[in-house]
């Protein structure tokens, strides 16, 4: 999957996200002294993972989105429950991550290079950017120094992270606030659905039963509910669809110009086009040649959700193993 990757630059990534949280800074040096080659390194590891798998590009950038809003940046949804604590991997809406064992593989790898010396949280970052450079040639700086966070509650997950049957964007507005995260961050990462997919019992209720009324939800294209009725019947608990209508996929627009046709597959996507902040985002997104408008503000956007309650200085630890604490 090697391809030409272009590096862009923001200022405003810059200015957003070099913010003072604990003893230090996110910087996009944080390791060039200590770990020179370490973006190297993760996306050596991050494609032979797509070459393997490429549905693992969404599931890793799901991964670090579910990590930043649970407790912020810090690695907690990488830890593995224990006897006397069900950590965020076991809840509801976690069920369906994937990744940990990739995330595993590349931490392995630069372990090998840069022993103790970078956090999951970071390596989460650092893949979910690869990710996006994989699929679409698209790069930008990463900016690094988050240290691991020592605990992880299931119950956290349950109340921070957005649920897809979310049915009013004023509610996704107000979670995304409280993360320090604005309107525009809402629609733009949710442009990461375009490589993305849904189980059936996520949107399932639109295709059969919409508000307990047993017909398919006004809100949806009815041609395409057809469709996602031919792949879950009724009763499908795991079955999962691609969340972009389009044949062939690729990273960006074409989501939203799937919204503006009324085939956005969650609730809380269709939910973008009733409320005239949103909408208007979606709409400004929704042209084919905006790609690279599209693409410049995913990275200032995920620049933005990357900075979200980090630990840093002496705050936590670096892991030795990302499953557990030291």
């Amino acid at each position: 999957m090697a391809m030409q990757k272009k590096k862009l630059f923001f200022l405003g990534l810059s200015l957003s996200s070099l913010l003072l949280h604990g003893d230090g800074q996110l910087s996009a040096n944080y390791y060039a002294q200590s770990c020179p080659n370490l973006q190297t390194l993760v996306c050596n590891e991050v494609t032979q993972i797509l070459a393997a798998d490429s549905t693992m590009a969404p599931a890793l950038i799901r991964l670090h989105f579910h990590d930043c809003f649970v407790r912020g940046c810090d690695g907690s949804v990488l830890l593995n429950s224990t006897a006397n604590n069900t950590a965020e991997k076991a809840a509801i809406p976690n069920l369906t991550l994937r990744g940990f064992a990739q995330i595993d593989q590349i931490k392995t790898a630069v372990e090998g290079q840069c022993p103790g010396v970078v956090s999951c949280a970071d390596i989460l970052a650092l893949a979910a950017q690869c990710c996006v450079a994989e699929v679409d040639g698209y790069a930008w700086d990463v900016l690094l120094g988050r240290r691991d966070g020592t605990e992880s509650f299931a119950s956290e997950a349950l109340t921070n992270l957005p649920s897809p049957f979310t049915d009013q964007a004023t509610q996704l507005i107000s979670l995304f606030n409280s993360k320090g995260l604005s309107t525009q961050d809402l629609v733009v990462l949710s442009g990461a659905h375009s490589i993305g997919v849904g189980h059936c019992p996520t949107f399932s209720n639109r295709l059969y039963n919409f508000s307990n009324t047993s017909s398919v939800d006004p809100l949806l294209n009815p041609q395409y509910a057809q469709v996602l009725q031919g792949y879950c019947p009724p009763g499908d608990t795991t079955t999962a669809v691609t969340m972009n209508p389009e044949p062939s996929p690729r990273f960006g627009v074409q989501y939203f110009e799937g919204l503006t046709q009324n085939k956005g597959l969650f609730q809380s996507d269709a939910s973008l086009l009733t409320f005239s902040a949103t909408n208007s985002y979606v709409q400004s997104l929704s042209s084919p040649s905006d790609n690279g408008a599209f693409l410049c503000q995913f990275a200032a956007s995920m620049g933005n959700m990357g900075s979200i309650g980090v630990l840093t200085g002496t705050q936590g630890e670096i892991r030795k193993i990302c499953a557990a604490i030291n």
